[in-house]
């Protein structure tokens, strides 16, 4: 009895231990979409949308440098390739590294699709998704960030993707790496800050320069004017 029992207890784990190194396996690469990986530098990625670094936007220059670089992915020519279904694509880089990326998919390649569709369509690239009860960030503009419902969620513990309606009920997916994620907020909330602070004294530099630019050209003015 014990030996059969013994028997049936490593067989349980050895179908455990399969089971785990399937999932492994099969596990999905949570660190890039399509060719594009975290980490990479703003040169990097110019060079594969056939863009130029100096493209990047800088959106806050301290305490650490923020960029933000926006692609159009271009429709195929050729009929027979299929149709390209994401609209617009956002990197933003850390001190120059990607840390962050959001893709906005084209409505018509989505049309008629559910929430579930998507999921399920996102999970056979990434895995199995959570359904957490969360929002999500992401940049409308510079100055401004829009807050959405997490449809779905796939992550591990460096990254993190999630799935969500746009405000044009557009479905768009946000994936970032955790670390850097969370450093870049630090640093926009502190170049906030330090922005708030500063401009009552960079108002006044600007009101100031425009004066003198003004009485510069008055006086110039004076001198040459010939009635």
């Amino acid at each position: 009895m014990r030996t059969m029992m013994r028997s049936l207890v490593v067989c349980f784990l050895m179908v455990v231990v399969i089971l785990l190194s399937s999932s492994q396996v099969h596990a999905q690469d949570l660190s890039k979409y399509r060719n594009f990986s975290f980490g990479m530098t703003v040169a990097d990625i110019s060079k594969q949308i056939d863009k130029k670094p100096s493209d990047a936007t800088v959106v806050h220059e301290r305490p650490a440098l923020i960029e933000e670089l926006t692609w159009l992915p271009i429709q195929p020519y050729d009929l027979s390739r299929p149709a390209e279904p994401v609209d617009q694509m956002l990197f933003s880089f850390y001190n120059g590294a990607l840390y962050r990326m959001l893709m906005t998919y084209d409505s018509s390649a989505t049309k008629g699709l559910t929430d579930e569709d998507m999921i399920r369509v996102v999970s056979a690239k990434y895995g199995v998704a959570t359904r957490p009860i969360a929002v999500v960030n992401f940049p409308m503009n510079p100055s401004y960030k829009a807050t959405e419902k997490v449809i779905a969620r796939w992550e591990d513990s460096q990254y993190s993707l999630n799935l969500f309606r746009s405000y044009t009920d557009t479905f768009a997916i946000v994936m970032f790496t955790k670390q850097l994620d969370a450093q870049a907020a630090i640093s926009i909330a502190e170049s906030v800050k330090l922005d708030q602070e500063e401009a009552p004294q960079k108002e006044a530099a600007h009101v100031k320069k425009a004066a003198d630019d003004l009485e510069g050209e008055r006086q110039k003015n004076i001198k040459t004017l010939r009635p």
